[in-house]
């Protein structure tokens, strides 16, 4: 499949994106430790804005793994060391999350992790090739509960579009979350797409190589069910 980018044509969804964006630059306080990371560590593990492809950001070629909006990093380190036969992207824009990661990840090791601190949009139209994504992840994101807001949430038909031109063919999109109506608006969005063959029914169990995170308990005790949904790409 040919990316409206690489025809030399703009991208409908993202300039629509400039103008409506998924998340809010909330300011949040560095501790020390955090403040430190991000000026010692995250030259280290930065993709930089200028790369073409994100995955010359790696020392070796291994499968490719995006996960959209890590928080804290909790979930994203896990993976990392779990699944070390894998690359992973991290986008955020959150620095205390940057910041907690990227200590996280120096302590444990890990070389298989960078970290884009933009918009996720921008990163994927702009550095991630056609077809060269194993899978994408996308953990609790905002649900963005008023109705007013509802065009402020990730997951939206531009959005799957892009994704289905970065993920490979059988590659994989998993999201979760703890807002019952965000998951069914997530599926309004994606059951219509040729693209994407949904593998629950309509959900599914949450995988085992999904770890439980800050957000996921944080939902489960204000009594939110959690949804986690597969999709292959077709």
């Amino acid at each position: 499949m040919t990316d409206a980018t690489d025809r030399g044509q703009s991208d409908p969804y993202e300039s629509h994106h400039r103008r409506v964006r998924s998340f809010v630059r909330r300011p949040g306080r560095l501790t020390p430790a955090q403040q430190r990371a991000l000026e010692e560590l995250l030259p280290v593990f930065e993709i930089a804005p200028d790369l073409a492809d994100v995955a010359d950001a790696f020392d070796r070629d291994r499968p490719l793994v995006v996960e959209i909006g890590f928080g804290n990093g909790e979930a994203l380190a896990w993976m990392a060391a779990h699944e070390p036969d894998k690359n992973f992207i991290g986008i955020e824009v959150h620095e205390p999350g940057v910041g907690r990661l990227l200590r996280d990840i120096h302590e444990k090791g890990l070389d298989n992790v960078r970290v884009a601190m933009r918009d996720a949009v921008e990163v994927l139209a702009g550095q991630v090739p056609a077809g060269s994504l194993s899978e994408a992840r996308i953990y609790f994101p905002d649900p963005w509960p008023k109705k007013r807001h509802h065009k402020r949430r990730l997951v939206q038909a531009g959005f799957i579009d892009l994704l289905a031109e970065r993920i490979r063919p059988g590659g994989l999109l998993h999201l979760a979350t703890d807002w019952q109506p965000y998951a069914e608006w997530m599926l309004e969005q994606l059951e219509p797409s040729p693209h994407f063959e949904n593998l629950g029914n309509p959900f599914v169990e949450p995988p085992a190589w999904r770890p439980q995170t800050h957000f996921e308990r944080r939902g489960e005790r204000k009594g939110h069910e959690i949804a986690d949904l597969l999709y292959r790409r077709a």
